[in-house]
């Protein structure tokens, strides 16, 4: 798969500007207070393999019995911030639909977005670059791979002793950077999920670095036949503190129609009206949710 000369313009023209810091904001998570929910909510702890970043899982477990093939998995990254983001109500719904496996992938910290872990976890390596360094955080990035292989090579066998899960129904959620770690996942590994959703990923970053992982997925996909959703706010600037108006969906659109010519791979787009990029988490994570609540 090309790269179109107006994607690469778009995402020259996104690139390098300073990311407006986050607001520090603590985890605040009504569905683990809520009780007779129709999710129970139990913990998972783990180390990366350097013993720098401590993840905690929260692993919300419906109340109907699994299915013969086991539980669906919704895989959520940024796990804090993604339940502090879900409502009793919502899992109330979602316990009636398909009643997915709930797995919250965060770190064992009270904040709701922890900016380090995630610098690194989430990020790709850079060929060429003498040192994997995020342009924005100053932090070190590119662990992505050694964060896939954690997930994949112990959360999930963790996760299976809590609850029997069906392995060929795995969707994978992130927002930002978070979806930045789910487009590198489908590029390098598309047999991992068997659906992938991205919100608002960080196209711009290091230059369109993760679009260029694209490049040979059809040869990638095997026998794996993985969906994307992409989902953008027609409010988000196309780069960090960048202005608005103009065409800031240009990048995300040429992704997805690059995308829609790889054979086997199913690519659909949602723009979220007036939506900036903070509320996309929330909004992409509900629409999820509510595509699962049937």
């Amino acid at each position: 798969m090309k790269l179109s000369p107006l994607f690469l313009g778009l995402l020259l023209v996104a690139g390098g500007a300073v990311a407006r810091p986050e607001p520090e904001q603590k985890m605040q998570a009504a569905v683990l207070q809520a009780h007779d929910a129709a999710y129970r909510f139990s913990t998972l702890d783990l180390d990366s393999v350097d013993g720098q970043r401590h993840y905690r899982l929260w692993v919300g477990k419906p109340a109907r019995p699994a299915p013969a093939a086991g539980y669906p998995v919704l895989w959520m990254l940024d796990g804090n911030a993604a339940l502090s983001a879900l409502e009793p109500a919502e899992l109330e719904k979602l316990a009636g639909g398909q009643a997915p496996l709930l797995v919250a992938v965060g770190y064992r910290t009270e904040q709701r977005i922890d900016r380090n872990g995630r610098t690194r976890d989430y990020t790709p390596v850079v060929p060429g670059l003498e040192a994997q360094v995020d342009p924005l955080t100053g932090q070190t990035s590119g662990g992505v791979d050694a964060f896939l292989d954690l997930l994949i090579g112990r959360m999930r066998p963790m996760v299976a002793q809590v609850a029997p899960i069906d392995g060929k129904r795995q969707t994978l959620w992130g927002h930002s950077y978070g979806g930045v770690a789910v487009l590198h996942t489908l590029f390098t590994r598309p047999g991992a999920f068997s659906d992938y959703a991205a919100a608002s990923p960080s196209l711009w970053w290091r230059d369109g670095a993760i679009v260029a992982e694209a490049e040979g997925l059809a040869g990638r996909l095997g026998e794996a036949r993985p969906k994307l959703l992409l989902m953008r706010g027609t409010a988000e600037p196309a780069q960090p503190r960048g202005p608005s108006g103009g065409d800031n969906e240009g990048p995300a659109r040429a992704l997805v129609a690059q995308l829609q010519q790889v054979p086997g791979l199913e690519v659909s787009y949602q723009r979220f009206e007036g939506l900036n990029h903070g509320p996309m988490l929330p909004a992409s994570l509900h629409r999820v949710i509510e595509g699962m609540s049937h």
